[in-house]
């Protein structure tokens, strides 16, 4: 029988326990024994060569998992959007800092922060965050009447936090996490009369924001940042700074001639541009008047795209104004109607026409009829 060659790592069973072990070498050639939780070898040999990854990145494994907690992956995740400069992070008005759907995974596994007058609580251990209790998770936020759009969002966040550790070599493997099947993207977008007839019921301190959304496509967060010194109304264009913007890049928005008039009146021209100013509340009445209840102020960025690229604007140049990297996403905001749809087929019925009551042509000249 061929020795193994050291390093290599191995698998064993210790007296009375089910579960096999990974045994092994650190960089520093002090041997190792981490229980791979398993009785199926298989599996165990999957964990000991994760493990042996981890240490030939030169990355130290903690080898008592039983002492990590939640909080310990929590605070990984936040200095890891940190670190990246991520604008989903959050500084809320305490000074603390959550990403979105990060605070429904600190309730359900208890995780409480530390105040003056109260001790924090770190949350249950590692080897608690497993697939069943991703699934149960699931299970509580589907009872609290949660889409799944918004419960995915918290399941990616916890599988960041498990990718991370397990990269820190924190732990040996990370539970396979399973997302809930999203709906399909809206379709919401509006008209050019219909968006008319609502922004006659829109309050005239949220016109100016509303007009900038539905023509120009810029996402919200972008749009109420905007200040003065930004705009130039000679030649009818704002420029978002990098700072503002969801990709870290600056560009030139231009405005429409509506938008330009309304900016003129106002008065002083100081501070922020556009008011947001019970936006929410505003807009669902508006709606409700309008008898469009259920519409999104995100559907103005939606209707924008689809208008864009309507009236002939190049795709790049589209994206370029809304501010999309990845023509994925561009997709799925460039809807196609039912109208679309019917007015495509006209066309293909009226050149299938043409070239039937058209006499027999040159090669050449009924190339050029083709490519038109």
């Amino acid at each position: 029988m061929t020795k193994r060659e050291r390093g290599t790592g191995g698998l064993i069973k210790l007296k009375g326990c089910r579960y096999w072990y990974a045994q092994f070498y650190d960089k520093q050639g002090r041997q190792k024994r981490v229980s791979t939780k398993t009785a199926v070898k298989q599996e165990a040999q999957g964990i000991l060569r994760d493990l042996m990854v981890v240490r030939d990145r030169g990355v130290p494994f903690v080898g008592d998992v039983k002492k990590i907690r939640y909080a310990d992956l929590r605070t990984a995740l936040l200095d890891s959007y940190r670190m990246k400069e991520q604008k989903s992070l959050q500084v809320l008005s305490d000074g603390s800092e959550t990403v979105w759907g990060l605070s429904q995974l600190d309730k359900y596994f208890g995780w409480k922060a530390t105040t003056e007058d109260k001790k924090g609580d770190p949350g249950v251990p590692v080897t608690q965050l497993t697939t069943e209790a991703a699934r149960q998770f699931v299970k509580a936020r589907q009872a609290e009447g949660v889409g799944n759009a918004v419960i995915n969002r918290s399941l990616a966040l916890l599988r960041r936090m498990l990718n991370l550790a397990k990269d820190e070599g924190r732990i040996p493997t990370v539970p396979k996490i399973y997302f809930l099947k999203e709906p399909p993207a809206r379709k919401g977008f509006l008209t050019r009369d219909r968006f008319d007839e609502l922004l006659n019921h829109i309050p005239l301190h949220l016109k100016p924001l509303v007009v900038f959304l539905y023509y120009c496509g810029v996402r919200i967060g972008e749009a109420l940042q905007v200040e003065w010194p930004q705009v130039d109304l000679d030649h009818a264009v704002i420029r978002l700074e990098p700072e503002q913007t969801k990709t870290s890049e600056a560009r030139i928005v231009p405005l429409p001639n509506v938008l330009v008039l309304m900016l003129e009146r106002v008065e002083p021209k100081e501070g922020r541009v556009f008011s947001g100013d019970g936006l929410r509340a505003e807009w669902e009445k508006a709606c409700t008047a309008a008898g469009l209840a259920g519409l999104m102020v995100h559907d103005m960025r939606r209707s924008a795209i689809r208008n864009l690229v309507r009236a002939g604007v190049s795709e790049k140049v589209a994206m370029s104004i809304s501010g999309h990297r990845t023509r994925y996403v561009f997709d799925r905001y460039n809807i196609v109607s039912e109208t679309d749809m019917l007015t495509a087929m006209r066309r293909v019925q009226e050149f299938s026409e043409k070239q039937v009551k058209s006499p027999r042509l040159p090669r050449r000249e009924r190339l050029q009829l083709v490519e038109k």
